[in-house]
């Protein structure tokens, strides 16, 4: 890993760290919301707005001051004005969240970038994907992991296991997208195909909210002007190295999604100091 992490600038505010919209949660998920918002915030992003049920919101907002919440009434508003936009963590798959999904495509700019994660992902694999693929966004970037990745192609989770390589080539073919397809060593693939395997992490990290934190970091970091697939490989090395350093205080068994947003500021001062 060689990419460079985005620049702290002495001479700054939060609006030079860019802003994400994130799109998350529900009645039953609220921790996917907010595991999402603070990675984003965890990696050097200006701000967070959060779109999320009013049953979350208020969950959330009585443990984290740090984010700003938005009415689902006010998203075509903050659409415009995202540097990044993340949907799906914890969002169910229900008729808001469908109608929200379509606003969100509709009213999106296609140069904004798009990250989609959990039930963003299966509302477009099994709804949304002609009307999403009818906009041709510059940046997508999928989240996957081998379940929702069969549920993209069309095929069965055997299929995505016995070739995985070649099932994220193929997402970021299909959807001309940036696939990041979650395993034991994630794979990072782009239309034009650039790739990255991972060499981070470890079975700590097999925990539900795993991903959510991952979504959160890479939106973080795109949100920063990052290049996409730089931003999606620094995000996954870093995540990975997170779970890493928690598993050596914490053990492999009782590292939480908590956690590792906790430990990311460790794993960006490894990184930083192995780059000296």
């Amino acid at each position: 890993m060689d990419y460079k992490l985005p620049q702290r600038m002495e001479v700054s505010n939060k609006s030079t760290y860019g802003k994400v919209l994130n799109i998350s949660g529900s009645d039953y998920m609220p921790g996917a919301a907010y595991l999402s918002s603070i990675a984003s915030l965890k990696v050097g992003c200006g701000y967070c707005f959060l779109v999320t049920t009013e049953i979350a919101k208020n969950i959330i907002a009585s443990q984290c001051p740090n984010l700003v919440f938005v009415p689902i009434q006010g998203l075509k508003e903050e659409i415009k004005y995202s540097d990044t936009i993340l949907v799906g963590c914890g969002l169910a798959i229900n008729e808001t969240s469908v109608v929200v999904f379509d606003k969100l495509i509709n009213y999106a700019k296609k140069e904004t970038p798009l990250i989609i994660d959990a039930d963003g992902l299966n509302i477009l694999a099994t709804i949304k994907r002609d009307a999403f693929m009818d906009r041709e966004f510059d940046n997508i970037i999928l989240t996957p992991h081998p379940k929702e990745a069969s549920r993209l192609l069309d095929c069965s989770v055997d299929d995505i296991l016995a070739d995985l390589e070649g099932s994220a080539q193929k997402i970021s073919q299909m959807y001309n997208s940036t696939t990041v397809l979650k395993t034991h060593k994630t794979i990072i693939y782009t239309p034009d195909g650039r790739k990255y395997i991972n060499t981070t992490g470890n079975n700590a990290l097999a925990k539900s909210g795993s991903g959510d934190v991952l979504a959160g970091m890479i939106s973080g970091f795109i949100a920063q002007k990052k290049d996409v697939f730089e931003a999606c490989a620094l995000a996954v090395y870093l995540h990975g190295l997170a779970g890493d350093l928690a598993a050596q205080d914490l053990t492999q068994y009782s590292v939480l999604p908590q956690d590792v947003i906790n430990y990311i500021p460790c794993a960006i001062k490894k990184y930083m100091s192995n780059k000296q």
